[in-house]
């Protein structure tokens, strides 16, 4: 099974730069067609929130205009720069998506690996926080399928990355997500999105993974008294591939053209 991997697009308007800098929606175009382009074709989509900048109707009304060229099945989440009912017309009539209160979702049956979606964001704030009641869903969905391999995606991540800047707005009541995911040994997985990089680290006894965004990265500063900063760099994904033998291996991928293929290995 081959899953790919998109995050942090930030949508804007038709003819609207992203902080008035970079083509945001040129770049996740890009995205799109280099995953249509890949062979093998993923059998899914992840995509792990901000889907586009300001929660806007235009927005996402651009957003799904930039994802139908996609012949691929398509999970989402929202993040803190989405808008949840707006998000949820975006999406309506997709099996997945709950008609109501969080984007939490089992996503069904769509291969070997399982994805489960937990809505951590909070509405008009840009940290999100595992409440209770997620714990708690999270929990019972995890006890359904003990033994079969699972990933979870949300979007802010729950740990301090050390950029002092994104740490104000991470994942708060991490705690409660690191003791249920302790608990359920089959998940692969916990994927976020949010920061703009790729990080990866252990967390409730399993692999955390961020994903860059196809847009802007955010600058790696780890200096408490940093500044807030992004650069243009090539945008990129992530490649998820399981096979029963190995397991999950998580690929990062650069998007765009590069000097290449030489004939060596």
């Amino acid at each position: 099974m081959l899953i790919a991997h998109l995050s942090d697009p930030h949508v804007r308007p038709d003819g609207i730069l992203y902080q008035d800098v970079v083509d945001s929606n040129a770049q996740f175009a890009a995205a799109i067609a280099h995953v249509s382009a890949l062979d093998p074709r993923p059998d899914l989509v992840l995509l792990s929130g901000d889907l586009v900048d300001h929660g806007h109707a235009e927005e996402y009304a651009m957003l799904v205009r930039l994802l139908a060229p996609l012949d691929v099945p398509v999970l989402a989440i929202p993040g803190n720069h989405d808008e949840r009912e707006a998000f949820r017309q975006a999406f309506a009539g997709q099996s997945w998506l709950p008609a109501r209160g969080p984007i939490d979702y089992e996503a069904g049956d769509r291969g070997p690996v399982r994805i489960v979606a937990l809505d951590v964001t909070l509405p008009g704030l840009h940290h999100g926080a595992v409440s209770q009641e997620g714990a708690a869903w999270l929990d019972r969905m995890l006890a359904a399928e003990p033994s079969r391999p699972t990933i979870v995606m949300m979007h802010q991540p729950p740990f301090d990355t050390g950029i002092p800047y994104m740490d104000l707005y991470s994942c708060r009541e991490g705690s409660r997500l690191d003791a249920v995911l302790s608990r359920h040994k089959q998940v692969e997985r916990l994927l976020c999105g949010h920061v703009h990089r790729f990080m990866q680290l252990r967390f409730g006894g399993t692999m955390l993974c961020t994903a860059p965004s196809t847009t802007t990265t955010i600058a790696l500063q780890l200096r408490a008294d940093a500044t807030p900063a992004s650069h243009i760099e090539p945008p990129a994904m992530l490649l998820h591939h399981w096979r029963e033998r190995t397991g999950l291996v998580t690929h990062y991928v650069p998007i765009g053209s590069f000097p290449g293929p030489y004939p060596f290995a």
